[in-house]
This record gives structure tokens, C-alpha cells and sequence, in this order.
């Protein structure tokens, strides 16, 4: 008898993105072309002072340090502290990653978790939180503060995420609310891991160009109380920078998890190439461009929210970050249905959980040309 083939891969869900397929299939039909308002991958172009760094490092022939350069580390380092009010942050407390999506899905796995942990994560939030538990046969949670759980389920949590600004939703923690869920998560003997990576891009109350005030970091001395202790931010250069491409991130915070972090990615081998260390070194000397970008974005976030608005939808939250989170009082799908029939392809909110039913994400990383054309078939349903 021949035995049956055993089963390879891992059990994860599907990735929910291919039920989109009909939708866009749907909007690509529109007569004045698709208006991809969906996924948030930046369209404009990288600066030229960061692609230059990039070239200028093209002769990298030996292996990059897992580790980081120390003169990557050290602009990390300066960047916390010149636009994170994180003042004094140790180089060696600092690591680049290949994006922050790779370390978002391996930390409970690094960190050593398994069956009988509990990662929290956001009520709505990015589904890579879950899959990285998942991954490590840890089990996730859903909840925005720690006091939602029953006391069972509290004392096994060994890793809790946050996300400020949110993805989907724009939400934005103050200093309080952090340290609220810092306190709580060390009091249970728990990594707090804050995904910071729309920090830079913070509206109204929040937009620190405008006379608002900048989005806190977890490392903020007032949320720490001057300890990273059980504490990690993570960033990203996708969204300031327009490094989605170049898979540019770094993790920073408590000195022995960043350690075992080096140590544990010099086995695997998870290393980003050294050409975008340099790009990144750069990249966080330079204020300049970020504002810029964040300018393009402003004007386009202008232009879309009332659109939206006098097509029926109500923006909740979306106080900082790359979205518009919204709802026109229905199912997701209904509403994603009437965008696809104007030609324009939005982010379902149950993607990102049950509480995101009734909700979509509009983005604003469209060209200005498309993001007007947006604007121009919304308007004229009036």
C-alpha cells in the first residue's frame, strides 16, 4: 500500500487581499481608468539624496553586520531624539530589520513564545499581529488595554502590540494611554512592542507642522518613565521616506531583548544589505524630504476627506497616518461595491478584524492626478 503523501506548509488563513479580486476587476473597468486607493505603498518618487546613498554603497562585496553599522545606529539614535523627543537612546540598543513587517511576524517567535502565551493586539489592527503569534503557536488577542481581559487570559500575556498611529483606523495614543499600557504590561511581566511607523504623519491635533502636537513614542521618557525596559519601537521608512521598496526598518528599546534579537538573527541570517543601511543613514539625516512628503499627503487628505463626506461616509479617528478610515452605515462589502462601480478600489475593514465590519480604509497614497479623479467622480454622485 502506498501511503499518502504527508502534508507540507504551515495552516495559515488565506491572505485576504485575493477576495478583492472582482472588485478591482469591477473598477478597472471605468472608462477614465482604476483609482487604487486600497493598499498604502507610497507612488511618489524615493528622494534623490536617498537613492544616491544607495548607489554610492553599491560596492558592498563583504557580508553586512546583523547588527546594523555603528554609523547607522548612531543616526537612529539622533533621529529618536530630534523628532521622537527620545533623547539618549544607546546605538546598541538599535537593529535594523528587513521592513517592519518581517519583525512584526517573527517577534513572538524570537522572543521564544508558544502554546499557552497570549499576544495582544489592537481590536482593529493590521492582521500580521495575529499571524505572527501564529506563527509561534502563541495564541492573539484582541483588546486595546489590558483591563478587557478576564484574569486567566492576563496572566499568560507575553507580548502586547500597539499601534500608534493605527493602521487602519488613524488612532493615536497620548502619552497617558501609553503609559497606562506600559504600566499594565509590566506589572504582568510583559514586552510592550509599539509599531510607531505613521509617527511622522500626524493631522489636526496631531501635526506637529501645524502647531500640533508630535505622536508620542513608547521610548518617550514620559511614557518609559526613563526606562526601556520590556520595551521595543519599531519603525518603518516606507511611509516617510518612500522606502517601501528598499525594505528599510529598525527596531530600538530594552537592551537585552535587542541583544538576543542580534543573536538570534545572526543564525538565521536576517540581514539587510548594507547598500540600505547607508540609504537609511541618510535617509534619517534629513528632515527635509519627510515634510515634503507629508506636505503631498496633506494636500491630498484635504481634497479626499470631504469628498468622502458628501458621498455619505463618516470619517472616524483617522487622525494621523496614510488612511481615511470610514463608514456609510452598512457592509463593508456594499460599500466597497459602490467605490468599484465608480472605478475606485478601497481597503475592506474586515480585513483587520470583526470590529472593522461596516467600515473601509481609503488611502491616501494615489498620485495627485488620481486622488483628483477620486475626488471628481465622488462629487459628481451629488
Amino acid at each position: 500500500m502506498i501511503s499518502a503523501a504527508p502534508a507540507f506548509g504551515l495552516n495559515l488563513p488565506d491572505y485576504p487581499w485575493e477576495a478583492m479580486a472582482p472588485y478591482v476587476a469591477k473598477a478597472a473597468e471605468h472608462a477614465d481608468g482604476v483609482v487604487n486607493l486600497s493598499i498604502g505603498t507610497p507612488v511618489d518618487p524615493t528622494p534623490e539624496l536617498i537613492r544616491a546613498a544607495l548607489a554610492g554603497a553599491a560596492d558592498a562585496h563583504g557580508y553586512p553586520t546583523v547588527h546594523g553599522t555603528e554609523a547607522l545606529r548612531e543616526a537612529v539614535s539622533g533621529w529618536f531624539a530630534n523628532r521622537r523627543g527620545v533623547p539618549g537612546l544607546d546605538p546598541r540598543d538599535i537593529m535594523p530589520t528587513v521592513g517592519s513587517k518581517e519583525l512584526v511576524a517573527w517577534l513572538p517567535f524570537l522572543l521564544g513564545l508558544g502554546a499557552g502565551d497570549v499576544v495582544v493586539r489592537p481590536t482593529v489592527a493590521y492582521p500580521t499581529y495575529d499571524i505572527g503569534a501564529m506563527l509561534a503557536g502563541a495564541t492573539p488577542v484582541a483588546a486595546d488595554n489590558l483591563d478587557e481581559l478576564d484574569a486567566a487570559t492576563r496572566a499568560k500575556v507575553r507580548l502586547v502590540w500597539i499601534n500608534s498611529p493605527g493602521n487602519p483606523t488613524g488612532s493615536v495614543r497620548d502619552v497617558e494611554s501609553l503609559r497606562e499600557v506600559v504600566a499594565q504590561a509590566r506589572e504582568v511581566g510583559a514586552v510592550v512592542a509599539s509599531d510607531e511607523c505613521y509617527a511622522e504623519l500626524g493631522w489636526g491635533e496631531w501635526d506637529a507642522q501645524r502647531g500640533g502636537e508630535a505622536v508620542p513614542s513608547v521610548l518617550d521618557p514620559r511614557v518609559s518613565g526613563g526606562s526601556t525596559d520590556g520595551l521595543l519601537c519599531v519603525y518603518s521608512l516606507s511611509k516617510q521616506s518612500n522606502l517601501a521598496g528598499y525594505r528599510a526598518a529598525f527596531v530600538a528599546g530594552d537592551s537585552s531583548i535587542v541583544a538576543n534579537l542580534v543573536n538570534s538573527r545572526k543564525h538565521a541570517g536576517m540581514i539587510v544589505p548594507f547598500p540600505v543601511q547607508e540609504a537609511m543613514r541618510v535617509a534619517l539625516g534629513d528632515a527635509g524630504h519627510v515634510l515634503a512628503q507629508k506636505d503631498l499627503y496633506r494636500g491630498r487628505r484635504e481634497r479626499l476627506l470631504p469628498a468622502l463626506q458628501k458621498f455619505g461616509l463618516e470619517i472616524q479617528e483617522s487622525k494621523a497616518g496614510l488612511y481615511l478610515w470610514s463608514t456609510a452605515g452598512e457592509q463593508t462589502w456594499d460599500t466597497v461595491q459602490r467605490f468599484a462601480d465608480l472605478g475606485i478600489v478601497v481597503g475592506p475593514g474586515v480585513f483587520y478584524g470583526e470590529a472593522g465590519n461596516g467600515f473601509i480604509r481609503v488611502a491616501l497614497t494615489g498620485t495627485d492626478e488620481r486622488i483628483d479623479a477620486a475626488v471628481e467622480r465622488l462629487n459628481a454622485t451629488q
